[in-house]
């Protein structure tokens, strides 16, 4: 069974440069697998989804961008402040977005000007859209979607990103903009939502994402998993590194392993090989410290691999795969 069964929210962060999108778009393709219909949606305006599913840059609009194993399908969207906004408006005053008050807000910036005199309101607005795709229902009262997953900010802006009563508390105290708020609040805390972290196992995302769970926790927002991206097996053997980083790997074995390779074993290349060693052995235990502290949050981990090419749709895949047999979807 699946780590989150109730879970129809699934939020991504990570500090930048880990992985997260590509561990969101990963996810969503495991979460859709057997003919399931999942969003992923982005909000940074990176256009990073549509370059992972080789597709025209993603607009406001729901499109399809894959087919998942057993036929399920991932819906995505790049959800942009301007148009959340006027989706706002005619949600709540009954505004058309292709009126011409709308397109007289668009042609004066006056959204753009909403949302930078009021910052908060920006995040009040995307996150409203990731809401109302999570609890839309279809002509036959059922989810339009099983599963939404929101490739969402850093982590180091993740908890004011979804605490967005906070935020709004100097923008309203009442009326529709804090109805929103609440509403958007009451499914960010609840137990449809999981905030899942991505991290490497190098000291600086590890770190921050201790820092995330920890600034997530005490505003009530569910932590989910910890995606621990772009894992690389050791080339040693144990009893091999150990001997490498203290210094005492034996240079006799390099050696005769070297002459039966067919190779010239000259002192040069052998000091070469075993600085490497010792470097590799030094970056295995660094890594194995990382697991250790990640593994003090007590949260379900979850590994992929570095892959040795770039990242393709074939690579989401096989990711999705790795997710889905670990638990994760």
């Amino acid at each position: 069974m699946a780590d989150f069964p109730d879970v129809r929210l699934h939020v991504v962060t990570g500090k930048g440069g880990t992985g997260k999108t590509t561990v969101a778009a990963s996810l969503a393709l495991a979460l859709a697998g057997g003919g399931r219909r999942v969003l992923l949606a982005e909000v940074e305006g990176r256009q990073g989804i549509a370059q992972l599913f080789d597709c025209p840059p993603l607009g406001y609009d729901e499109r399809k961008v894959a087919v998942a194993p057993g036929g399920g399908d991932v819906f995505a969207l790049s959800i942009d402040p301007e148009d959340a906004l006027l989706d706002y408006l005619h949600m709540f005053y009954k505004l058309s977005r292709t009126g011409v008050a709308a397109r007289a807000l668009r042609r004066m910036g006056a959204i753009e000007f909403a949302t930078t005199v009021a910052p908060g309101l920006r995040d009040v607005l995307l996150t409203g859209k990731v809401k109302e795709a999570v609890v839309r229902r279809d002509r036959k009262r059922l989810p339009a979607y099983d599963a939404v997953v929101l490739d969402a900010p850093p982590t180091g802006r993740i908890a004011r990103f979804l605490n967005i009563t906070s935020e709004v508390g100097g923008l309203a105290r009442a009326g529709p903009i804090k109805t929103q708020s609440d509403n958007v609040m009451a499914v960010l805390r609840s137990s449809a939502t999981a905030v899942h972290l991505c991290t490497l196992l190098e000291e600086m995302p590890v770190q921050e994402t201790i820092d995330g769970v920890r600034d997530l926790e005490p505003l009530g927002l569910p932590v989910g998993g910890v995606v621990v991206n772009a894992v690389r097996a050791p080339l040693l053997h144990p009893a091999d590194l150990r001997a490498a980083e203290t210094g005492a790997l034996d240079v006799g074995a390099l050696v005769a392993g070297l002459e039966k390779a067919g190779l010239d074993a000259p002192d040069a290349l052998v000091a070469t090989l075993i600085g490497e060693a010792a470097d590799h052995a030094t970056r295995v235990a660094l890594e194995e410290r990382g697991r250790d502290a990640l593994g003090e949050l007590h949260l379900p981990s979850y590994e992929l691999p570095l892959l040795p090419d770039a990242v393709d749709l074939s690579s989401l895949y096989e990711l999705a795969g790795l997710l889905k047999a670990q638990g994760m979807a």
